[in-house]
């Protein structure tokens, strides 16, 4: 039985199986970021790059889920962009708002 389930796996690997495994695999590294960034800090934050994972994981996901014709997985990867983006967007913002507060 088992034979039987990883001869089926191998035989289902292909390139955009390769691709979603590998947004599987961005997206889920932004945890093990955002872990080492608070054990170094001490302190639970999430770092900038956490974003930027999540975003280059979620449109790796995403073309992924739009090859796949899947409207679930679309949808659900389309709501995580918007609000990976806009945390990018509200830190640049603040950054810069301090640093015209400097000048």
């Amino acid at each position: 039985m088992l034979a039987e389930f990883l001869d089926r796996v191998v035989d289902n690997l292909s390139f955009w199986a390769i691709v979603g495994f590998g947004g599987q695999a961005i997206f889920a590294s932004r945890f093990i970021v955002q872990w080492i960034h608070a054990e170094r800090v001490r302190r639970s934050e999430i770092p900038l790059a956490f974003w930027y994972i999540s975003l280059f994981g979620g449109v790796t996901l995403l073309v992924y889920a739009v090859h796949r014709a899947d409207l679930v997985f679309i949808i659900g990867q389309v709501s995580g962009l918007v609000v990976y983006v806009r945390n990018l967007h509200l830190i640049y913002r603040e950054r810069r708002r301090l640093a015209a507060e400097i000048t």
